[in-house]
């Protein structure tokens, strides 16, 4: 019987490895558009149709539309806001966070691809085999291999489109976790800035306290010397002297921590801070309304960073639910080899395989099914995180709507006040100096006065801090793009 020729046979191989190939491929175009795993879909979530306490009437504006810098108008808040936005350590660690999770995408989605490499060997030796002793008939040969290879997975239960959504899915989490940092540190420093504000003001009312009750205490020291006043007017106007002067130190001290606190907040060492408006000459803009309340899941960063952490715990089921199923890969080898490096040069040493194989799970005590379990209750882990923080986004707003107006109507009241102490201590002085009145109503008008100042300078604070908690709660700013969170104004390079 005739044999048939090697490059017969080798045509016959190569033409049954790749109708193997080719039929490898069609079964990958048939399963194509299949993926395990249930395919993601928003929980449902209940949703007001009004926020509560809200004054201002809907518009197609809202006060989250508005960027950072028409909510915040003082031109200092404004240069320390965007020196932050590029300074601050807590940002510039978020923006690595989410390269990080933009590189693991990446590399998720690069599975999609064939793996290619290279192999490179050449040895000489003596009754060896591979770099491994080899014992027999002695024997000294040069041997040599240069191939290439590739392996390709196909896809055909989805894994690898699981994969690819959940990586996807962290990296838009990240996202919207440097939002969430960038809102937070744009209401942290405002917040800070406004109760800096808030400190100085009260400086200023003990201070001006301190100058009065000095100013009294004067007074009645020329009396008693006069004989009209007595011991006990000058010792009680003593006291209240020392006690207003003894309140200076800490509010300095507060001051400077506060100032501290912003500084670091703007990535640089202690220091001064600039300021600009004094509290009350402080305005935030006019009155707008919150806006839809179904449009929150799309404003906060909290939600819609939930939202994709459930997507992702989601995507995994798919993904061990794949792990049960074969794993299909096409193989390609293509090179030259030879026991003699002379042969490489000419044909005969020519090699090439295309194949294909599988592997799969047959017994593994549990392993994926619970694998699979584990993903099923992460995703229900994912699933009540995400309507536990829609329900504080809502309680979030509705907080900060009901502290805004009840500061209104206390602000009001406290204004009167404080314009009716001040009435006093001017009559009280007056019929004191004429001898109408004693020094007792002096000391009680001035000793009501002065903390009413105080507690209307945190009512003011209050308020802005009210306007600040109100457009975090909102997820101000969420249509601004990346380059537009820090280009209100140009800032120092990071140190």
């Amino acid at each position: 019987m005739k044999r048939p020729a090697s490059g017969k046979v080798n045509r016959r191989a190569s033409l049954h490895a790749a109708s193997a190939f080719g039929a490898l491929l069609a079964a990958a175009a048939i399963f194509a558009g299949c993926a395990l795993g249930p395919d993601y879909q928003r929980p449902s979530t209940p949703v007001p149709a009004e926020f509560r306490h809200d004054p201002a009437p809907y518009t197609t504006n809202a006060l989250s539309d508005l960027p950072w810098w028409q909510v915040f108008r003082d031109p200092a808040l404004r240069d320390l806001i965007a020196t932050a936005l590029t300074n601050n350590y807590d940002i510039r660690i978020a923006v690595s966070r989410v390269e990080q999770s933009r590189q693991m995408a990446a590399q998720a989605r690069a599975q999609y691809f064939p793996a290619i490499g290279y192999q490179a060997e050449a040895s000489r030796g003596k009754n060896e085999f591979n770099g491994s002793a080899a014992p027999g008939e002695p024997l000294l040969a040069t041997r040599g291999e240069m191939v290439i290879g590739a392996t390709w997975e196909l896809d055909l239960w989805g894994r690898l489109r699981r994969l690819n959504e959940a990586a996807r899915a962290q990296f838009l989490a990240s996202e919207q976790g440097r939002r969430g940092i960038r809102l937070s540190l744009v209401s942290d420093l405002a917040a800070d800035y406004f109760e800096l504000l808030e400190l100085d003001k009260e400086l200023e009312i003990a201070s001006r306290a301190t100058n009065s009750f000095g100013d009294s205490l004067k007074l009645f020291g020329q009396r008693l010397k006069g004989g009209v006043a007595s011991k006990l007017e000058t010792s009680t106007a003593a006291g209240a002297l020392a006690a207003s002067a003894s309140q200076l130190p800490e509010l300095e001290l507060q001051i400077a921590l506060k100032e501290n606190q912003i500084n670091y907040l703007l990535g640089r060492m202690p220091g001064h801070v600039p300021r600009g408006a004094i509290l009350y000459d402080q305005t935030g803009p006019p009155e707008v309304p919150s806006g839809l309340p179904s449009s929150l899941l799309e404003r906060r960063p909290d939600i819609m960073q939930a939202e994709q952490l459930l997507r992702a715990a989601n995507a995994q089921i798919g993904v061990t639910e794949a792990n049960m199923f074969p794993k299909i890969g096409l193989t390609a080898l293509l090179g030259k080899a030879s026991l003699d490096l002379s042969s490489v040069a000419d044909g005969s040493a020519n090699v090439f395989a295309l194949g294909a194989n599988a592997t799969g799970p047959i017994f593994q005590g549990g392993l994926l099914r619970a694998a699979y379990r584990q993903a099923k209750a992460a995703r229900e882990e994912a699933r009540l995180q995400f309507q536990q923080t829609t329900l504080f986004a809502f309680q979030d707003v509705s907080n900060a709507l009901m502290t805004r107006e009840q500061h209104i109507h206390v602000r009001v009241e406290q204004e009167r006040a404080v314009s009716a102490y001040e009435e006093a201590v001017k009559v009280s002085m007056q019929r004191y100096v004429a001898g109408r009145a004693s020094y007792y109503e002096v000391l009680q008008a001035q000793q009501q006065l002065f903390p009413a100042e105080d507690a209307l300078a945190r009512t003011r604070l209050n308020q802005l801090l009210g306007m600040v908690a109100l457009y975090k709660a909102l997820g101000g700013g969420w249509q601004l793009s990346e380059s537009e969170w820090i280009s209100f104004h140009p800032v120092a390079k990071p140190n």
